[in-house]
């Protein structure tokens, strides 16, 4: 489990950012157009996935994380509990160098058997806590 301090620390030296499950702002007020704004005005360069977008936040959109051309620093995840295995079978089966730094399980989203998982391949895991209220703090 990583801690509120480590939390704090890895948004302070984040440079990139994937974002699974981003949306295109076409619904207002939605978190997975929202806090992915938020970092990006935070000068973070995003890397949005959903393979049903062709963009958003002025990116391309990637159809999954094999698609990622480098390692990023976060990766930000917006999809329900039970994709949740899924996203772990599609990371574990990457390049450790093309690995994320720390896996990001937006607020209400958990699944500890996944997250066990990551875990035990060496990948740090947060879960159901908001990237945008600890980016906020974390100035």
């Amino acid at each position: 489990m990583i801690t509120e301090q480590a939390m704090l620390e890895a948004v302070r030296q984040a440079r990139t950012v994937a974002v699974v499950g981003a949306t295109d702002g076409k619904k207002p007020g939605r978190a997975s157009y929202e806090i992915p704004a938020q970092l990006q005005r935070r000068g973070m360069k995003l890397y949005p996935i959903n393979p049903t977008l062709k963009e958003a936040l002025g990116e391309p959109c990637l159809a999954s994380v094999a698609e990622l051309p480098l390692r990023v620093d976060i990766l930000d995840v917006f999809r329900r509990p039970e994709a949740i295995p899924a996203l772990a079978d599609e990371l574990l089966a990457l390049l450790p160098e093309k690995r994320p730094k720390l896996v990001w399980l937006q607020s209400g989203i958990t699944h500890p058997e996944a997250e066990a998982r990551l875990e035990a391949a060496g990948f740090q895991v947060v879960s159901d806590a908001c990237l945008g209220v600890v980016a906020a703090r974390a100035r």
